[in-house]
């Protein structure tokens, strides 16, 4: 990123800390989810996420990523995919990619699928779960190339820390699922929960640091969420952080 640019004012980097043990855990319900009702007055109804969204009995059990596209190519998860603003660009961009959204607040997860399918996206599949025991029980070793969680649910309050995300039994299971290769990144506008971030990421086995890619078409954004575009009017400045599995 190069220095004086508008990305570097609205994007902190900062060095990983040492990371502090903890117990592995893996905690629910963890994304940020905004209350979906102004999408909801007598407009559900009229959406159709036919042929994109997933049926919930896929977060049942153990399911092969590419069993759910009709070719072999890599597989990018979404968690918290909101509106679905990021994966409706970034999916439009890399045809050559499939790319899965997970959303918690179903009216959001509908939304979006219909927005895949007006847009003729057929390399997206929107699910209605919770992403932490997705990624648990359902996904396969090695079956994701690459995650993005952009700007999760901070749980600000102490003691809704254990809430949070990105917890060292996460971590565990990314190590499992993503390939050889395969990335994290993680954007957040919240200081707090970055340090956190920082902290557990900082010393996990098998990730390497790796530069943030810039995956938004707009020269002042960074990812191109709808969280992203409200921030950057309001001024407030973000932090990421790109890992790499080498092992």
């Amino acid at each position: 990123m190069m220095e004086g640019s508008p990305l570097q004012r609205h994007y902190e980097l900062s060095r990983l800390a040492p990371v502090e043990k903890a117990a592995p855990r893996v905690y629910l319900r963890v994304m940020r989810s905004p209350s979906p009702k102004h999408l909801t007055h007598g407009r559900e109804g009229k959406w159709d996420p036919a042929g994109v969204l997933l049926d919930e009995s896929v977060a049942r059990g153990r399911v092969d990523p590419r069993g759910l596209f009709d070719n072999d190519r890599p597989v990018e998860l979404e968690i918290g995919t909101g509106k679905g603003t990021f994966l409706l660009a970034r999916a439009a961009a890399r045809p050559d990619l499939n790319f899965i959204g997970i959303e918690w607040a179903r009216a959001y997860c509908i939304y979006a699928a219909d927005r895949f399918r007006r847009a003729g996206l057929t390399n997206v599949r929107m699910l209605h779960a919770d992403a932490a025991a997705f990624v648990k029980d359902c996904l396969p070793d090695r079956s994701i190339f690459r995650l993005h969680v952009y700007f999760p649910d901070p749980w600000p309050k102490r003691r809704h820390h254990r809430r949070r995300l990105i917890q060292p039994g996460f971590v565990d299971q990314l190590r499992r699922i993503l390939q050889s290769g395969g990335q994290l990144l993680v954007v957040t506008d919240h200081l707090g929960y970055f340090d956190h971030i920082r902290r557990v990421l900082g010393g996990a086995a098998g990730f390497v640091r790796t530069p943030m890619p810039k995956l938004a078409g707009q020269d002042n954004e960074l990812v191109g969420t709808n969280f992203e575009r409200k921030y950057i009017a309001q001024g407030r400045p973000f932090h990421s952080i790109a890992l790499m599995r080498y092992m």
